[in-house]
């Protein structure tokens, strides 16, 4: 039986090289970066070689690169360190399709100040008349993600940061760019934003480690205290293999990143044609024009439960997932009920995300399996 793995928007497998990386700091580079003798230079070393390539990857200043435990915890350190000097009179602007380490995160502020959400279309696109509306001279930050885990639509950053900057010159501009970084170019001279949160795992790094931009001058407030790593943004002793393979992992991507997102875009148009070949009553909520990420196809089945589908792929070697990992466990989905998604389709909803290691000769298979379960779960249903 084959394993075809498609939920790489939830992690993704390490690279070879990346583990060969990871193995050698463990083996050879275990010194602590704050110690003063040659074993914590040498590791100090290679944690500021992974910072630049880090950030060839949005076009910044290495320095503006600080290490974190992953993209919630950056997400988190960008909107509360944003948030500490908030006064009653403020406000902050989001949107109801966030990922949950930013729309809980900013709930928490609800007793604080108002928490003002910009309308979405049925792709999840950011109503840019609504967002002038929104914005004001008391809002203090703007969060918006740039890729939605789940359908994947992209913001237009350009057109939306001019927008709060025209309304507000003084508010910051955060940016959840998890499911962009390292699949849509990203470049923060042109975008005057003031913090990027972004993932190892989700680019065939590993896991634990994540990054956050900070813009030279904007003043992110420390929410945790300890011996001042990272400039005492993430203090705490770092997760140097980690922070070592996420560089690395980067550096990949940087060397070949038209190659790859290419690749990526072709499996994605030839899941959406061939499922919508072979199956009725299917909806694709994905965008397959430039506004739609590379990487992410959501799909959703008339009269199928997709929790049931899910297992019924898995006895089959494939995996695919309902939605976001983070909020598996909950009731109802938030983003599909933001963009309105038709009653018939909601339940039935799942995500097909690829990565660098997923291959054309799979997408028979897959698209055959799910053609056959989801027949077989229509016939159970009726």
């Amino acid at each position: 039986m084959k394993t075809v793995y498609l939920d790489n928007s939830a992690t993704t497998k390490v690279r070879k090289e990346v583990l060969e990386q990871i193995i050698d700091v463990n083996e050879n580079y275990y010194g602590n970066p704050s110690s003063l003798h040659r074993m914590g230079l040498q590791i100090e070393k290679k944690i500021e070689e992974s910072r630049k390539n880090v950030s060839k990857i949005i076009n910044s200043k290495a320095s503006e690169i600080y290490f974190t435990g992953g993209g919630t915890e950056s997400n988190n350190i960008a909107i509360i360190g944003s948030l500490s000097n908030c006064e009653k009179r403020h406000n902050i602007v989001t949107t109801k399709i966030e990922h949950s380490s930013v729309y809980n995160t900013i709930n928490h502020f609800k007793d604080k100040m108002e928490i003002r959400y910009v309308e979405v279309d049925k792709m999840g696109k950011v109503d840019q008349d609504n967002l002038k509306e929104l914005v004001d001279d008391n809002t203090i930050l703007v969060s918006i993600m740039h890729v939605n885990n789940e359908v994947g639509i992209v913001q237009d950053l350009s057109s939306i940061t001019k927008i709060i900057k025209d309304k507000n010159k003084d508010a910051k501009i955060h940016i959840d760019a998890v499911q962009s970084f390292g699949k849509i170019k990203i470049d923060t001279n042109k975008l005057p934003v003031d913090t990027i949160a972004f993932s190892s795992h989700k680019i065939h790094g590993p896991k634990g480690v994540g990054g956050l931009f900070v813009r030279s001058g904007s003043g992110i407030n420390c929410i945790t205290f300890g011996g001042g790593q990272e400039k005492s943004i993430r203090p705490g002793t770092e997760n140097t293999p980690g922070i070592v393979g996420f560089g690395k992992a980067c550096r990949l991507i940087y060397e070949n990143f038209r190659e790859e997102i290419a690749k990526l875009q072709n499996l994605k148009y030839l899941y959406a044609k061939m499922l919508s070949e072979e199956i009725k009553d299917i909806k694709i909520n994905s965008s397959m024009e430039d506004d739609g990420a590379p990487h992410i196809l959501s799909i959703s089945f008339k009269n199928v439960k997709a929790e049931v589908l899910v297992h019924y792929l898995e006895q089959q070697g494939i995996f695919v997932s309902t939605g976001s990992a983070c909020s598996s466990k909950a009731k109802t989905n938030r983003i599909l009920e933001s963009i309105k998604l038709d009653r018939d389709y909601l339940h039935g909803t799942i995500r097909i995300s690829l990565g660098l290691l997923n291959t054309e000769d799979e997408v028979e298979y897959a698209v055959h399996s799910i053609k056959q379960s989801v027949e077989d779960i229509r016939k159970i249903m009726k």
